[in-house]
């Protein structure tokens, strides 16, 4: 059974809306589709991902060394505790959240005996409204706080 699904849903809050920029980054990623994880990215602003020291200056960077590489694995991402800073009728908010998320390399991750890596991070993003409605991320930090497993699986 294939499941069709929107691009930007209908029918969201502000702040679900505002949230579901992080959640199309994501599921995107763990999906390995393109087209929604670029969806995520504000086309009106030069974005930005940061995890510690290494920083990604813009869409065609973070592609190259962050969406090339983890949407070849089997992930799966769980986000928890996302609180939403946003005035009614700004175009601009902030979120943090709390994520959880296991890697595996491509292919291996429903083999129980695979090498995994786990990851427990907090992330803080910047999200803007652009000229269209949509909600979208400019600058994503993330802080890993611990791992579990096989740094190898994410190219370190």
């Amino acid at each position: 059974m294939t499941h069709h699904q929107p691009i930007i849903p209908a029918g969201m809050t502000p702040r679900e809306a505002i949230a579901d920029a992080m959640y199309r980054c994501l599921l995107g990623l763990d999906t390995a589709n393109l087209a929604l994880f670029e969806s995520a990215w504000s086309n009106e602003h030069t974005v930005l991902f940061e995890m510690g020291t290494n920083a990604m200056h813009g869409l065609e960077e973070i592609k190259s060394k962050m969406y090339n590489l983890i949407s070849t694995l089997d992930t799966h991402h769980n986000i928890s505790n996302v609180r939403i800073d946003a005035q009614p009728g700004a175009k601009t908010a902030y979120m943090t959240a709390y994520a959880l998320a296991q890697h595996h390399r491509s292919g291996e991750g429903v083999d129980t005996k695979s090498e995994h890596l786990i990851s427990g991070a907090y992330y803080f993003i910047d999200v803007v409204e652009d000229g269209d409605g949509v909600w979208r991320i400019k600058e994503w930090r993330m802080t890993v706080a611990w791992l579990d497993g096989d740094r190898s699986i994410v190219g370190q």
